[in-house]
């Protein structure tokens, strides 16, 4: 278990997909968790749903917390920061989930000496299978490192990286669970075009997706050669990889990653 008490600032799906993934995991208790958000229904809902302390306050966050979690917009980053520059301090580390949000940016709006560790996670820390980056500012040490790592390691994947690199993580794994939604919903609708029952398909498309990325991950092999075992000559695969490549599919992937990079980029140039 992490010692010491965990805030979120911000209640919206990502810092709700993390706080259940922590108390999951067996990181933290309930108990020792709070979590601020402007909206009173959303804080009945986690308080309901997940059994943790809410607040619209931000500051009863810095006040209740010893590791601060800001899971907010990175729009309104700025505002959140000015308004808790007195209230976070250097017993505080502060980790940043926003994209697109820089390390120098958020040094720059609190007293000099504060710890922070900017992270970019995913919505799969919900079942424990996250991919996670993350990279220390200027003041945070080893041992802020290493909960860091603990924390996101216990709910799927952890790299830690230079900063430069978060950008290209948020355009990959921050976004990618969207794109592979996406891509589920597809293969789900080209098994119910083919005849099969709805909830069949959609199962049939997850779990096909779930035991590729298995292979991978647990092979070593490179995807193109796990594509080529499945590939016979003349059979139906493909074909089917044929009219993938006539879609342009692999390109229009590597274009939606280096989008939601460059967008990501400009976040942290707009402040």
């Amino acid at each position: 278990m992490i010692k010491g008490k965990i805030g979120f600032i911000g209640g919206g799906k990502m810092g709700e997909a993390l706080c259940k993934g922590i108390i999951k995991a067996g990181l933290s208790d309930a108990s020792n968790i709070v979590i601020s958000d402007v909206v009173v229904e959303r804080c009945r809902l986690l308080s309901k749903e997940i059994g943790i302390k809410t607040t619209q306050n931000n500051k009863d966050v810095t006040s209740f917390a010893d590791v601060i979690i800001l899971a907010v917009k990175p729009q309104i980053m700025n505002d959140v920061l000015n308004n808790l520059k007195n209230d976070i301090n250097q017993r505080h580390l502060v980790v940043s989930i926003a994209a697109g949000i820089p390390l120098r940016f958020i040094e720059s709006r609190l007293q000099a000496g504060t710890r922070i560790i900017r992270v970019m996670p995913n919505t799969p820390c919900l079942v424990a299978a996250s991919s996670t980056a993350y990279a220390l500012g200027k003041y945070a040490t080893d041992a802020d490192s290493q909960l860091v790592h603990n924390l996101f390691n216990a709910v799927g994947r952890v790299f830690k990286l230079d900063e430069k690199y978060l950008d290209a993580v948020t355009g990959l794994s921050g976004s990618g669970p969207a794109y592979v939604y996406m891509f589920i919903e597809a293969l789900s609708d080209g098994g119910v075009k083919m005849g099969l029952p709805r909830d069949v398909a959609t199962v049939l498309a997850a779990q096909t997706v779930m035991g590729a990325a298995k292979m991978v991950l647990e092979t070593g092999q490179h995807p193109a050669q796990l594509k080529d075992a499945v590939t016979s000559p003349g059979g139906t695969t493909v074909e089917g990889i044929s009219k993938l490549e006539e879609g342009g599919f692999r390109s229009t992937v590597i274009n939606a990653v280096e989008s939601a990079t460059i967008k990501s980029k400009k976040l942290g140039e707009l402040l």
